[in-house]
């Protein structure tokens, strides 16, 4: 009988391949962010705001804010903060998968993180459990380098050749 444990612990970065991206990131993280929503699938989770805790671990490629030390060169997790109780207030979803998925969304999409780990946990769901939740982490999609395309373009143009002409 194999006594290797066919799961790895989540909080350990080598846990996967995301979290051995994550080990060569600056990580920024927000533990313990508590906030109330309604957000279920059952009746009573339907009609009154109940508590959710959110851990949140952004991580960047080498943070510039190491090196000019300003806040405008990383991930201010204040205004992050701020976001999060943005979407507690607006959402509409039902299932915590979906609103781990929008936190990692936000993460990514609007303060530029290379990878991300969204945990969204309901203390005390259940009399019988301390708590129950989801966990995800996801990767940002390699971005097409804008500058360097338009720069070749640009160059074909001159050359007189025209990007998908005949």
């Amino acid at each position: 009988m194999n006594s290797t444990p066919q799961w790895s612990n989540p909080s350990t970065p080598s846990a996967s391949r995301q979290g051995e991206e994550a080990a060569r990131l600056d990580l920024i993280f927000i533990e313990g962010f508590v906030g109330e929503t309604v957000i279920g699938i059952h009746d009573t989770e339907l009609h009154r705001p109940q508590p959710l805790v959110i851990d949140v671990h952004a991580g960047l490629r080498r943070a510039r804010a190491c090196d000019t030390d300003r806040i405008a060169d990383t991930i201010d997790y204040g205004i992050v903060c701020e976001r999060l109780r943005r979407l507690l207030a607006e959402h509409r979803l039902q299932l915590l998968e979906a609103f781990a998925e929008s936190i990692a969304e936000i993460l990514i999409g609007e303060f530029g993180a290379a990878w991300v780990r969204v945990k969204v946990v309901k203390p005390k769901k259940f009399s019988d459990v301390a708590a129950v939740g989801v966990q995800i982490e996801r990767v940002a999609r390699a971005r097409e380098d804008k500058p360097a395309r338009a720069a070749a373009v640009l160059r074909l143009l001159g050359s007189g050749m025209v990007p998908g002409g005949r």
